[in-house]
């Protein structure tokens, strides 16, 4: 066991506090995990994780309840992710705390979880009035799930990837599945993901891909160290030239996270998928 689990919430009975506390945010080194991964300290990536938040509430300042949704950009620079029991934990923790106005809880949330995570962390509020603007989307390119595939494993094999790519065949292409199954690292419980990969380079067979993504069915590890590890095997194996890795996440506990790695993009959409 990590040393960093016998800090964690996660597994263990909770008191749910209703009343402001920043403390309550738990960051965990990526280091741990991308010592693992043999990623060195110049990243061969850039990206970000990006949260959203479906439960957030606070009271004004006459002690009426606000709603909002919110959308956190955490960068994969930042020295720390958040294991996300204690940001609901956190985010709790607003329900009967007065706040002036919007900004004021933006610029707390910006604060807060930009001390955690040891990073500048970009933060938009949706009020409720703008709830409906925020349309559901579709993975662009092609979907490879339909692919009569034999899979007998559903442990980890980035061998999988060994013969994958054909260095004959130069193309530019976008692959997706949703089909992504991995497990917490602390408590086992399944995280559910939908995954978009860009790159351009030698043809990846979709094949030998899918199978390489369904072995992470009895994985266990965080939904950012997931994508990671998928950004690296496929540069070891495939060796793009370009390569962006996209996962977006099913909620649990009113927030989901989108992690994206990319070696030659630097903007990327908030596509919330309709199973999000």
């Amino acid at each position: 066991m990590h040393d960093f689990e016998l800090n964690l919430p996660l597994g263990k009975p909770t008191a749910y506090a209703s009343d402001y506390d920043p403390g309550l945010l738990c960051p965990i080194p990526r280091r741990l995990k991308r010592d693992e991964l043999g990623l060195p300290a110049d990243l061969p990536f850039h990206g970000v994780d990006i949260w959203n938040a479906y439960e957030l509430s606070w009271l004004t300042p006459q002690g009426k309840p606000v709603v909002a949704m919110a959308e956190c950009r955490i960068p994969c620079e930042s020295q720390n992710l958040i294991e996300s029991k204690s940001f609901k934990l956190y985010l709790n923790s607003f329900n009967q705390t007065r706040f002036s106005d919007f900004e004021d809880v933006r610029a707390l949330l910006s604060q807060d979880l930009g001390g955690a995570a040891g990073a500048p962390v970009d933060v938009r509020l949706i009020p409720a009035a703008e709830f409906a603007g925020e349309a559901f989307a579709s993975l662009p390119g092609r979907c490879i799930d339909e692919l009569d595939v034999t899979i007998d494993s559903y442990l980890l094999q980035p061998e999988l990837l060994a013969d994958a790519a054909d260095p004959q065949q130069l193309v530019v292409e976008e692959l997706h599945s949703h089909l992504l199954k991995s497990n917490c690292l602390v408590t086992h419980q399944p995280d559910w993901g939908s995954l978009l990969i860009r790159y351009a380079g030698p043809q990846i067979d979709p094949a030998a891909l899918l199978r390489y993504l369904v072995s992470f069915r009895e994985h266990n590890e965080f939904h950012e160290q997931c994508v990671e590890r998928i950004f690296t095997d496929l540069m070891r194996f495939c060796r793009p030239e370009k390569l962006s890795v996209y996962a977006r996440y099913t909620r649990r506990g009113g927030l989901d996270i989108n992690p994206f790695r990319s070696n030659f993009e630097s903007e990327v959409e908030n596509l919330r998928l309709a199973r999000q």
